[in-house]
């Protein structure tokens, strides 16, 4: 799990009070209290379901008395018309949380369709499929837990948590060598114990950064295939590697068949189509 209950439970209340605010007015004036009903949880559209643990702690905070009965888990596929919960209770409860968990639940159910195809495309390879940090502001942890139940691998999920020496740190610093030198010494001194990526834009850096050494992952950004393969036989298993960059589902394939032992995919998260799902009442 990328996230603490507390952390969930906050989003989950912030996320409720934007969208009740003062009250759901149109329930509160349509539907008397106190009416008790049924919903379920209908699959409009193929895919890998997700969000299914949110959408339980949704339906917990919103009213802890609504009745849930799963028939499938995080992780699982799933086909139109099937329905992945019924939830009973309180109509105004049912329905003051339908909207957040459709909103949850369809966009890491888009991710984790995605990430399942991706990982499906290279299972022939020996390459673990990347997210990244291109996700929603707030909702991070959340795309990034959809990206595993998917099958993918996450990369950092901050800034804090490993040195990614890029292109502009690069640049800022004066170089590759200068870079992975400044980098070490930070690490001597604050005794931080953090892995070190390197990317790389040409096979000159490649090699410029292999003569220095002292990381753990090299990124070939935006390389070609041929430049990849060349790239890969210069690190000789060294070191992991990564393709970035310019990567598509459609071309996926081809890059994990030059031999990086990771690929990185910003579309995980920032372009994916949500998966189509519907709560109604029965």
């Amino acid at each position: 799990m990328n996230y603490s209950i507390a952390q969930l439970a906050l989003f989950i209340k912030a996320a409720l009070a934007e969208d009740i605010g003062s009250g759901d007015h149109t329930s509160l004036a349509t539907i008397p209290t106190g009416v008790q009903s049924q919903a379920k949880l209908l699959v409009k559209e193929n895919g890998v379901i997700a969000g299914v643990q949110i959408a339980l702690k949704i339906f917990e905070i919103v009213d802890p008395s609504l009745q849930i009965e799963l028939f499938y888990q995080d992780g699982d596929t799933v086909k139109v018309g099937q329905e992945i919960l019924h939830v009973k209770g309180s109509v105004h409860s049912i329905l003051k949380a339908e909207r957040l968990v459709l909103n949850t639940m369809q966009r890491m159910s888009g991710i984790a369709t995605t990430t399942a195809h991706a990982v499906s495309l290279v299972k022939d390879y020996n390459t673990q499929i990347l997210d990244t940090r291109k996700t929603t502001p707030g909702f991070r942890f959340l795309e990034k837990e959809a990206v595993k139940i998917g099958g993918g691998v996450n990369h950092r999920f901050g800034l804090f948590d490993m040195i990614l020496i890029k292109d502009n740190h690069v640049d800022y610093a004066g170089g590759i060598t200068k870079a992975l030198e400044n980098a070490h010494q930070y690490l001597l001194q604050t005794g931080l114990i953090l892995p070190i990526e390197i990317e790389t834009r040409s096979i000159a850096e490649v090699k410029e950064a292999l003569a220095i050494g002292g990381f753990q992952r090299m990124m070939f950004d935006n390389f070609s295939f041929e430049n990849i393969k060349t790239a890969v036989n210069l690190v000789d298993g060294q070191y992991e590697t990564e393709a970035s960059g310019g990567i598509t589902i459609e071309n996926v394939q081809a890059y994990a068949a030059c031999g990086v032992s990771h690929i990185s995919l910003g579309a995980l998260t920032h372009s994916v189509k949500s998966l189509d799902l519907s709560l109604k009442a029965f």
